[in-house]
């Protein structure tokens, strides 16, 4: 009766019997390996050496997506405003986010989503004299493939000596980055896409 129990129900076997093949033991692979597999090329795959199924890969750009954002935000310059001011972007105050490069069945996906505080300075003609404003344009969040939709909203650290219509026309003008920053941000996104 036993033998008929034995027979109808298998398990898995976690030690190793006599007449099993021995396991396997893994070993660096040599440059003959590798030599020897290349008169035998794979078909183009993206992605490491390693991962020549094109199976998911994913690859960590916040280092360069951050240094890359600076650099291309502050190479934005100076605008100059119809209302007789003119600003630049002076730094890149606060850079916070992730950039990605997935390789998953032989495509290649990126992505990122960031937040960022740009620091502006800039001179603005108020009343009989020229006024330097210093202030901050605040990118709350952007991800690939939104910035047709691209927000932000304008801090002034200068407010006291401002009356409430200059206050309006310095953050209206200071508005007008929008569009640079967005070329900018879509330089970085075919960069991106190109790596």
């Amino acid at each position: 009766m036993e033998s008929e129990k034995d027979a109808s129900y298998t398990y898995w076997v976690r030690e190793a019997r006599e007449d099993a093949a021995p396991l396997p033991l893994p070993r660096k692979l040599t440059p003959q390996d590798l030599s020897n597999n290349s008169h035998n090329p794979p078909p183009t795959h993206l992605g490491s050496l390693w991962n020549r199924a094109g199976t998911w890969e994913e690859k960590n750009l916040n280092k360069w997506a951050s240094d890359r954002i600076k650099e291309l935000l502050i190479s934005v310059g100076s605008l100059e405003f119809y209302s007789g001011g003119r600003a630049e972007i002076t730094e890149v105050s606060k850079c916070v986010g992730d950039a990605f490069l997935v390789t998953v069945r032989n495509k290649k996906r990126v992505g990122y989503t960031y937040e960022l505080t740009l620091k502006v300075k800039g001179e603005w003609l108020i009343g009989n004299g020229r006024k330097n404003v210093k202030g901050y344009i605040d990118i709350p969040e952007f991800s690939i493939g939104e910035l047709d939709d691209l927000q932000f909203e304008v801090r002034l650290n200068d407010e006291k000596d401002l009356g409430h219509q200059d206050k309006l026309k310095i953050s209206q003008d200071l508005k007008l980055f929008l569009q640079p920053v967005r070329e900018k941000l879509l330089q970085l996104e075919q960069e991106l896409k190109d790596r």
